[in-house]
């Protein structure tokens, strides 16, 4: 019998967001927050009502009791998060922007979630789940949590679980471009569903059109593919079926950080829930447009009646 329903890991982060626009020297306050895309997904599944698990580690400290006790409060299972006292929590520091997108700087080498591994893995724990969603960031983080990642990417398919999969691109984290697109298009290779934004589909297949990213993963095995493209909506494609969803209305873009997180709790949230896949993406796109209207990774996502109340108005 499963005990959630949705279960995913990574690493979160304390987050300083900058109170007012400038360089990020400059800047004098900073309020607090949760970064992290992965706890972002289980916060955004979770206000709509799922029973989600989220697994990592965190430091001793109290950026690790932080993000503990924010979790807890979102009703997020963190039965498999380790404190762990020889490696501390990572943060990052993101300033603010009256349009476009904010400076980040991470603050996250040998963090303790760097550190996750094969060992860590209580495999009966993601298995309690009837769905995992992976991001590409554990792939890159470190050797260890790339096999932790593909550890348990191969136990619940073993159990014939259901795995969506984000490529969430961070070059950054890489040795290089070639290395992150040889793993990362490994792991996808091996979900059900890819969702990656046009930009990371062009890094990832060589291809610019939507169809032939859709095409590339499909080839492979991967059931649906759906391609964020920003304000114009998202594109989905599966060996039956094809459109294009034109996104929401957004009044003012206060911070896309986030939105691509967003956008995956609405059309995973939808596919749990049996709606066809032009709903779910539909909803994917409202929480989207509603991520961008908030300067937190996770203030703007919605519960049911929140969520109910914009796609039927376009109004939050």
């Amino acid at each position: 019998m499963n005990t959630l329903d949705v279960v995913t890991f990574g690493e979160a982060m304390a987050m300083f967001v900058a109170d007012e626009p400038g360089a990020l020297h400059e800047v004098k306050h900073y309020t607090r927050a949760l970064a992290g895309a992965e706890t972002n997904v289980a916060i955004g599944l979770a206000r709509l009502g799922f029973k989600t698990g989220w697994a990592s580690k965190v430091g001793k400290d109290s950026f690790g009791k932080y993000i503990m006790k924010t979790l807890q409060l979102e009703n997020i299972n963190i039965d498999h998060v380790v404190e762990d006292r020889n490696h501390p929590t990572g943060f990052q520091v993101k300033s603010k922007v009256l349009k476009g997108d904010p400076e980040v700087q991470y603050f996250r080498k040998g963090s303790a979630a760097s550190t996750l591994s094969v060992n860590d893995c209580k495999v009966s724990y993601f298995t309690s789940a009837r769905y995992l969603h992976m991001t590409g960031i554990p792939l890159a983080l470190s050797s260890e949590t790339r096999g932790f990642a593909k550890h348990v990417l191969l136990k619940m398919k073993a159990k014939g679980r259901t795995i969506s999969f984000d490529p969430n691109l961070r070059p950054a984290l890489w040795e290089s471009t070639e290395e992150m697109v040889e793993t990362i298009n490994e792991v996808a290779f091996q979900t059900d569903w890819v969702l990656p934004g046009i930009g990371e589909g062009e890094i990832l297949t060589g291809c610019k059109n939507p169809s032939d990213i859709a095409a590339f993963y499909l080839e492979q095995g991967v059931k649906l593919v759906v391609i964020k493209l920003g304000a114009e909506g998202a594109y989905y494609k599966t060996a039956a079926e094809e459109g294009t969803i034109p996104g929401f209305p957004v009044r003012e873009v206060i911070d896309t950080v986030g939105a691509g997180d967003g956008f995956a709790v609405g059309t995973v949230s939808g596919l749990l829930d049996g709606l066809s896949i032009r709903e779910a993406v539909l909803r994917g796109n409202a929480i989207g447009a509603l991520a961008v209207q908030t300067p937190g990774d996770s203030d703007g996502l919605p519960n049911r009646e929140g969520l109910t109340s914009f796609m039927q108005t376009g109004v939050n």
